[in-house]
């Protein structure tokens, strides 16, 4: 999918939303225990509430790599629906793969060739060969972690150089080097969101993955008023406030209230913004 296909999918859906299926088995509702595939059927109906409500999906590998092979198929079953049955949808494979040579290639066709995913996040820390074998792929998206909401992130990221320049901005420019605003997303927490004016101030074209807003409360107005360009640029991923909304045999449709909450205070982003028409 290019930029402009999913600047287009976020004006007519008059949303930047991206749901995270965080598929915990022990979390989902008891009565989908019974079924062949439990995550996969999970995530149907969530998909079916709220496809509507979003331009963008985001399964995190590590929710099905704990399930052995068998999360593993229900992960491919998964993107095999969205494709399917919602072909608008970007699909991101939250993956924070990051490695060099060969194992980065197999990374690459593993997810863009068999998977066939739209984008992929990586940790970018061991440098541009363990990013270049993603970006060989047109239509194809690598998203690099660059400034993450959890609390460890000031460990590394916000630490400075003799010039006073965080670690995070130097990923940023950095890799400007690797690819362009059309194959190259970063991630940025929500939590972060008075930093995203440093942020834009390097990357200014670029798409933004923006969890944190939701279950980590970060603000989507702040979000906005900092990260927003003039092709929207931004996903906001919101997981377990949208998914895990409702335990009851009424999950999907408290996940489409959620996801409809957020879709409308995007809608009035939007419009505030001119990107869309009232």
């Amino acid at each position: 999918m290019t930029r402009q296909e999913l600047f287009e999918n976020i004006r007519r859906k008059k949303s930047f939303l991206c749901v995270g299926l965080d598929t915990d088995i022990r979390k989902i509702p008891q009565f989908l225990l019974e079924d062949d595939d439990p995550l996969f059927a999970f995530n149907k109906r969530i998909i079916d509430a709220t496809a509507d409500l979003c331009v963008a999906y985001k399964p995190n590998l590590a929710f099905y790599e704990s399930m052995g092979s068998f999360g593993l198929q229900s992960f491919e079953k998964t993107v095999a629906y969205i494709q399917k049955n919602y072909p608008d949808q970007f699909i991101i494979a939250d993956a924070k793969r990051g490695d060099i040579g060969n194992t980065g290639e197999m990374y690459a066709r593993s997810f863009f060739e068999h998977v066939r995913v739209d984008a992929i996040t990586l940790s970018p820390y061991m440098g541009a060969d363990s990013v270049m074998p993603f970006l060989q792929y047109p239509g194809k998206w690598a998203i690099l972690l660059a400034l993450t909401s959890n609390e460890g992130a000031s460990d590394f990221q916000l630490l400075k150089d003799d010039q006073g320049v965080h670690l995070f901005e130097q990923v940023l420019s950095k890799s400007q080097d690797w690819g362009t605003a059309d194959n190259l997303m970063y991630v940025v927490g929500a939590t972060k969101a008075s930093m995203l004016e440093q942020v834009r101030a390097i990357a200014p074209d670029h798409f933004l993955l923006v969890p944190g807003v939701g279950s980590q409360h970060g603000s989507l107005e702040e979000v906005a008023k900092h990260g927003l360009n003039d092709h929207c640029g931004l996903l906001v991923n919101a997981s377990r406030s949208i998914i895990y909304a409702d335990s009851s045999e009424s999950f999907a449709s408290a996940a489409a209230e959620e996801a409809q909450k957020l879709r409308r205070q995007m809608t009035e982003i939007l419009i505030k913004s001119k990107l869309i028409e009232a």
